[in-house]
């Protein structure tokens, strides 16, 4: 079978170990209740919090989970797996729970994000894809995040598709790209299927394709009037804006912005700018990209350079600076009884567990507490029931409602977390009653 064959919902999408793990719990009658939660264990160096995304794609993947018959019979091909397992298989789908934090919440090391309890096969077997969709996601849209804080408020576009490492990935990178406060992307299907705005205007290859910078402007902007842009590369005489600005005018169209993709962008949006002003060309927007991140955003608006917007492109969606990060899927529960990894490995706490976050007098994030599910603590809940019996509990919010809660989140952050580089750690606690159940659980392990 081709990659590219592979269904998003196959149960075939998992790591090998899953199915042997799959197969031993059958032999042994292994099929009571279990609960897993997934959260990152540590924070990367270069960020101060996360923006959880994904829970869409993971509810969906849960919802179609199945093997088909052409799956079940590439398992009997290889001869490593029994009839009455396979058999077995062939009927799996997802009847659990979901707890989850929202979309779009600003989130901590250790905190779950996810919550599942089904049947421990069903539960083992989800693993990889959940924690694949909510990885890319929960990446990019904290990579955006940071971003959104760097531009102070000027509009933000994703035209990362050509490094992404996938069409899966890109997709999936500009919607994350969107919750956190992006303005839209290039990538089309993010376009088509959630109803991000597209934005772009010409590449270097149309102007080459034309006899002249002039002549490949006012062609483009005649077939895209709404969208007449010109590329301005580094060399380029910032006259030739002006000039074509000039002639668009003429033929009663309005250039809408140039694009600077390389060199010094602050030196060539100064001049730019000016001989833009000079021609009362004010209304003219300069717009940037190429090799942009949050610091260089940062930095060029510390230097109050003209610019109008930034396209970011493939430092955000590979998240260049934290490429990964730390998500761990740990067993808290199984058949009624805890479970934790070992008494040295500190990172994990046993039981289902819940996030209650604090505020100060001013509505920023206080602290939170990592506490049981039915454990009474001071705060606001973040994990909400999502899915029930393999059905969701309620339909899922708009992308345009999931980046407004976002919104909230951000303003939300306290000052010393709101910063690039040197920011604080925010305090984030273990009940005593998590404690004491880790305790109990190691002293029997």
């Amino acid at each position: 079978m081709p990659a590219t064959a592979i269904e998003a919902s196959s149960g075939l999408l998992t790591d090998f170990y899953q199915l042997a793990m799959l197969q031993a719990y059958h032999a042994a009658g292994m099929s009571q209740p279990a609960t897993f939660e997934l959260y990152v264990r540590v924070l990367p160096p270069q960020r101060a919090f996360l923006v959880t995304a994904g829970l869409e794609q993971a509810l969906e993947y849960l919802e179609r989970v199945a093997f088909s018959s052409a799956d079940i019979g590439w398992l009997e091909s290889t001869g490593r797996f029994g009839a009455d397992f396979l058999q077995m298989l062939q009927g799996l789908t997802f009847t659990g729970d979901v707890d989850a934090v929202r979309e779009g919440t600003i989130v901590f090391a250790q905190e779950p994000l996810l919550r599942v309890t089904a049947p421990l096969p069903q539960a083992q077997l989800v693993e990889s894809r959940l924690t694949n969709l909510m990885h890319l996601q929960t990446l990019v849209a904290s990579k955006a995040a940071r971003c959104v804080l760097a531009s102070r408020g000027k509009p933000l576009v994703d035209v990362g598709m050509r490094r992404a490492h996938g069409a899966e990935a890109a997709l999936f990178a500009a919607r994350a790209a969107y919750i956190a406060g992006f303005a839209g992307t290039a990538t089309v299907p993010a376009g088509q299927r959630y109803g991000i705005p597209l934005y772009g205007s010409m590449a270097r290859s149309f102007v080459q394709a034309h006899a002249s910078e002039r002549e490949a402007v006012v062609s483009f902007a005649h077939a895209f009037p709404a969208q007449a842009a010109l590329v301005l590369e580094a060399g380029s005489g910032c006259g030739a804006a002006a000039s074509v600005a000039a002639e668009l005018r003429a033929r009663g169209i309005e250039l809408r912005a140039v694009r600077i993709d390389r060199g010094d962008h602050l030196e060539q949006a100064r001049a730019l700018r000016a001989t833009l002003d000079t021609a009362g060309d004010r209304g003219v927007g300069i717009f940037v990209s190429g090799h942009l991140d949050e610091h260089a955003i940062a930095a060029l608006e510390a230097a109050q350079a003209p610019i109008a917007g930034y396209g970011v492109g493939s430092r955000l969606v590979v998240s260049a600076d934290a490429p990964t990060l730390g998500f761990a899927y740990s067993l808290q529960e199984y058949a009624g009884r805890p479970r934790r990894k070992s008494p040295e490995d500190r990172g994990t706490w046993p039981g289902r567990k819940q996030v209650y976050r604090r505020y100060d007098s001013s509505g920023h994030l206080q602290g939170d507490e990592i506490a049981l599910a039915g454990e009474l603590a001071a705060g606001e809940p973040l994990l909400h029931p999502v899915m029930r019996g393999g059905k969701r509990t309620s339909p899922s919010p708009s992308l345009a409602e999931l980046q407004e809660h976002h919104a909230q989140e951000r303003a939300m952050l306290p000052p010393c977390l709101r910063v690039l580089t040197g920011f604080a750690e925010y305090p984030v606690t273990i009940s005593r009653q998590v404690r004491e159940l880790a305790r109990q659980v190691d002293a029997c392990a």
